[in-house]
């Protein structure tokens, strides 16, 4: 799918996370990717995340899937909705909807959630700390816009979902299908199914909080520590009063931290593979059979295409004009010259037919290898 006359530098310069934005049906061909039974099925599954929200007054329930079957049958008249996560890493159509919006960068990107919602059901009233598109594929949905929020934001006593305590609307648009809404970050939204069959599109972009980075970063570095790296002091003299922290003390505990923390090639190879570890690592994508690299260079040779696995996230960190860090899936991989020419394209592009110069090229015959066995390319997906 393909955006129709989507100005992206207005966008990013205007409404990036600055405020909403709605754009009727902005596609060529607007089509569903994804049929309401076709989610259900999904829900239903032992390694698929999903939610059920039921409301009855003004009480709301969440159930964690996976969901059994009967399940769907049972709900009646009363509102609800059925949360997908993560449906572009199971359903090519539904991974193409991320193509549009790769004028953000790779790492940036954390899944398509899907969302099936009966007359009057929805999630309720709550913000989100990333920014959102939401796009309409079947019925209709009304969307209330609310005002700003952060985490000093009153919310209501809910063990499961982050609804928030007062909902005042100051926008309100009803979206029909293609139509898009973008949210920024900390904007207090509430959509609510208007008629039957209301699915609805969720393009999310991750924002690592300061905390987060913090810890993982700490964490990454603690195993790498040793005891024996410590505090010393063999110019000490007599201070005043022994009560005192002294400045100069102060500055060399602080010294012994930023040193480490101030490292920024190593944060750069750490955010790398942190960034792009999987949303879900435990899942084993690799094939049942691995592929030795000469016989990969022969299916190339008939112009086969490769696909990005929609579950692997790929980026990289530019080192020098001859080197860059490219990271799959968590992993590092150094590259060089022609190797670092080719995980740029890697990069760049989510299907590929290899052009016959690199099919000569052992360097990237072998990362191509690698990254196959690995799960992160195939010949199926698409």
């Amino acid at each position: 799918m393909q955006l129709n006359n989507f100005d992206t530098a207005a966008f990013l310069r205007d409404y990036w996370q600055k405020r909403p934005l709605l754009i009727r049906n902005p596609w060529r061909s607007w089509h569903n990717p994804l049929t309401p039974d076709e989610l259900a099925g999904l829900a239903c599954e032992d390694h698929v995340e999903s939610r059920l929200i039921t409301q009855s007054s003004d009480d709301w329930n969440a159930e964690h899937g996976p969901l059994p079957e009967a399940r769907f049958g049972e709900l009646g008249r009363t509102p609800w909705t059925l949360l997908v996560q993560a449906v572009d890493h199971h359903v090519p159509d539904v991974a193409a909807l991320i193509a549009p919006f790769r004028f953000i960068p790779n790492w940036r990107i954390d899944d398509v959630m899907v969302s099936y919602a009966s007359d009057g059901g929805g999630a309720g009233p709550h913000f989100d700390h990333y920014d959102v598109f939401l796009v309409q594929g079947l019925g209709q949905r009304r969307w209330q816009i609310g005002g700003m929020c952060d985490d000093q934001t009153a919310l209501r006593q809910h063990e499961d979902l982050l609804l928030l305590a007062n909902f005042e609307a100051v926008e309100e648009w009803v979206l029909n299908p293609g139509d898009m809404l973008y949210i920024p970050p900390g904007i207090a939204h509430n959509g609510i199914a208007v008629g039957t069959d209301c699915m609805t599109y969720s393009i999310g972009f991750r924002s690592p909080s300061r905390k987060e980075l913090i810890g993982h970063w700490c964490d990454d570095l603690l195993p790498g520590l040793g005891d024996d790296d410590r505090y010393r002091d063999p110019d000490m003299t007599l201070q005043d009063n022994p009560g005192e922290i002294p400045a100069m003390a102060l500055d060399r505990l602080h010294a012994m931290i930023m040193e480490k923390l101030a490292d920024r090639a190593e944060f750069a190879r750490w955010f790398g593979e942190y960034s792009s570890t999987p949303r879900y690592p435990e899942t084993n994508w690799s094939p049942e059979q691995p592929i030795e690299a000469e016989h990969l260079r022969h299916l190339l040779k008939s112009d086969q295409m490769l696909f990005r696995n929609p579950a692997s996230r790929f980026s990289f960190v530019r080192e020098d004009d001859r080197s860059l860090l490219l990271f799959v899936d968590g992993e590092c991989f150094p590259c060089e010259d022609e190797a670092a020419s080719f995980a740029e394209i890697l990069c760049a592009q989510d299907k590929f037919v290899i052009d016959p110069e690199w099919r000569t090229s052992d360097a990237a015959i072998k990362l191509l290898a690698k990254l196959y066995n690995r799960g992160s390319l195939s010949f199926d997906w698409g």
